[in-house]
């Protein structure tokens, strides 16, 4: 294939997982990571975790868009993607989940015993999520627990087993992203209600559903909050967690004033939560270790 047509290939594939949205779940599997070291955890433990959450979201990805083909077809405003615009076919999506497939099984034998043992688990909840907005509003929080757990995956990557800390970093992630979600949710209440459709929105209403997404990330503020707690992070640490308050009040005072029409803005907002959080606890971390030595 000519280099004249290989770019646009190239970029169609990297549009069909959105590859720029690993910024929500990648920071957090390093924030896990640096969490259970409180430090440096190691070049390969790194790289091998970076492919597992690769080949993770290259398959959840691939598997959403040939799943929700249909509704994306009907629906104007994902009518245009790549399966529904003819640019990719099905199978070609299928060959890219199983190459992800693939990345993310090799990269849990490689870390321990008990990441490679849950990866069943986490492929389960990987597929399950395109499935469940076709049975339950609650599918919000099942894309909530499916991404916050990478930031466990993280912890577990390192320290081979679970911690208090690392519930309460999962609990912090999935109430993020659910409340996001349910936000990004209201540009297709009348297209969800209309095809059966579940969703927050479409269930209970735009100004519940706001409502709920707010609650949802009031918990994760507190969640995170008592990660930086328990974890002993100190002034860097809090700033972090005080800045990922502010964004969740800025993207809430956003849809409040317009609804629906700044969905998408509060939606793109998110995607610093994470380096966010990475750059305060790496930080924090260096500048822990950087008194200690002085001191």
């Amino acid at each position: 294939m000519a280099p004249a047509t290989l770019a646009p290939r190239i970029g169609a594939y990297l549009r069909l997982i959105r590859f720029q949205h690993t910024l929500f779940a990648l920071p957090f599997a390093y924030v896990g990571l640096l969490l259970a070291a409180q430090g440096w955890p190691g070049g390969a433990t790194i790289f091998w975790v970076t492919l597992a959450m690769g080949g993770a979201r290259t398959m959840a990805m691939a598997l959403n868009r040939v799943i929700d083909a249909r509704l994306d077809a009907l629906n104007p405003r994902t009518q245009d993607r790549e399966i529904p615009a003819g640019v990719i076919r099905p199978r070609s999506a299928l060959i890219v989940a199983l190459v992800g497939f693939v990345a993310f099984t090799v990269a849990g034998l490689a870390l321990n015993p008990l990441t490679f043992a849950l990866l069943p688990v986490a492929t389960a909840f990987l597929v399950l999520y395109p499935y469940a907005k076709r049975f339950t509003w609650a599918c919000h929080a099942v894309l909530g627990v499916t991404i916050g757990a990478a930031a466990a995956g993280g912890w577990i990557a390192f320290a081979g087993s679970f911690d208090g800390a690392a519930w309460l970093l999962w609990l912090a992630v999935a109430a993020w992203i659910a409340g996001f979600d349910v936000i990004y949710a209201l540009l297709d209440e009348r297209f969800d209600r209309q095809h059966g459709v579940h969703s927050l929105p479409a269930r209970f209403g735009p100004e519940r559903a706001r409502r709920l997404a707010a609650l949802a990330h009031v918990v994760a503020f507190l969640a995170f909050a008592a990660v930086a707690l328990v974890t002993g992070q100190g002034l860097i640490g809090w700033l972090g967690v005080g800045l990922v308050g502010l964004s969740f009040v800025h993207q809430h005072r956003l849809v409040a004033r317009r609804g629906a029409a700044e969905a998408l803005r509060a939606f793109d907002a998110n995607l610093y939560v994470g380096a966010l959080v990475l750059t305060s606890v790496a930080l924090d971390l260096l500048w822990r270790s950087f008194s200690i030595l002085s001191g």
